[in-house]
């Protein structure tokens, strides 16, 4: 039977085979996320990134692993920060899941990455994952000098629950007055429990990500009652005061919509916003390097990036 969806023909034989992750089993989902995972390939110049582990205390919680990529050659000036949690339904993904991504990031836009291997739900819901995010953003803070980080220029950004969470800790930190935030960078970010959007209610069978697979993935993170703001950004009444930000949506992705409108509520909000709508993709596409469309999206993260970060 022919696609209802009008992939871009690049993506569409790979399409198939990218069913979505079952998350009413959490950990036979963990276990697919990790062997899917192990299958992409490196950043093809690792050699130009170094990448340490550091573990931190997290106060009420366990100790924390955050993994720093930093590019090998540097040079006098304090370089940017992004704080750059994995995605994965807030119910899978690891320190490994960001990996090209984040060596991707700190080679070609000059910048310190620092990846949380933050605790998954249902074992640890809302605001675990999103607390031990604070506290490696908070620890990123502190240690600027020690990293070689201008303090004044650290972002945040993050795919998919990933994104959530970027847009999570950019919110926390405007309310509570915490580590100024310069950026923020969300691509197909899942935003909204809620699921009443257009492209959320009919999306029941596309790869990667359906409707199913993201009531089961709220249910983990926040339980069955309305999840707060911090845990859903879409729920925020007030975007005001928020970082700039760069929002990327997939045509034929669940999230798609909600994407939309909260890079619309962010411009409304008087918040500099891009968005940008990818045809053709589905959620996550974006792992099929081969394709032109990907490769598109993966200029504009680094563009996106370089320009929201850049010295004054």
């Amino acid at each position: 039977m022919p696609s209802p969806y009008d992939f871009d023909p690049e993506l569409a034989p790979e399409a198939p085979g990218m069913r979505p992750l079952d998350y009413a089993d959490p950990e036979s989902a963990r276990a697919v996320m990790r062997r899917v995972m192990a299958k992409q390939p490196h950043y093809e110049h690792l050699d130009r990134v170094r990448v340490s582990d550091r573990v931190l205390p997290v106060d009420g919680g366990p100790r924390l692993t955050v993994r720093v990529y930093a590019p090998a050659a540097r040079r006098g000036d304090p370089l940017p920060a992004l704080l750059f949690p994995h995605w994965g339904g807030f119910v899978t993904g690891d320190l490994d899941t960001p990996r090209a991504f984040a060596a991707r990031i700190a080679d070609q836009v000059g910048a310190v990455v620092v990846s949380p291997d933050y605790r998954l739900a249902p074992e640890h819901p809302f605001p675990a994952g999103l607390d031990d995010c604070w506290a490696a953003l908070e620890w990123t803070r502190a240690h600027a000098g020690e990293l070689g980080v201008d303090p004044d220029r650290i972002g945040v950004g993050g795919f998919s629950a990933g994104g959530a969470l970027a847009a999570g800790l950019a919110l926390r930190a405007r309310d509570t007055g915490g580590p100024r935030i310069r950026y923020q960078y969300l691509l197909f970010p899942q935003l909204d429990d809620r699921l009443e959007t257009v492209s959320a209610r009919e999306f029941t069978d596309t790869p990667v990500l359906d409707r199913a697979a993201l009531v089961l993935s709220w249910k983990h993170y926040t339980g069955s009652g309305p999840a707060s703001a911090l845990a859903a950004p879409a729920r925020a009444e007030d975007l005001s005061g928020l970082p700039p930000a760069f929002v990327g949506v997939c045509a034929y992705d669940p999230l798609r919509d909600e994407g939309i409108h909260f890079a619309h509520r962010l411009i409304k909000a008087g918040v500099s916003t891009e968005l940008v709508h990818y045809p053709g993709t589905f959620h996550a596409s974006v792992g099929i390097g081969h394709a032109d469309v990907s490769r598109r999206m993966v200029r504009d993260q680094i563009d996106a990036l370089r320009r929201g970060l850049r010295a004054d």
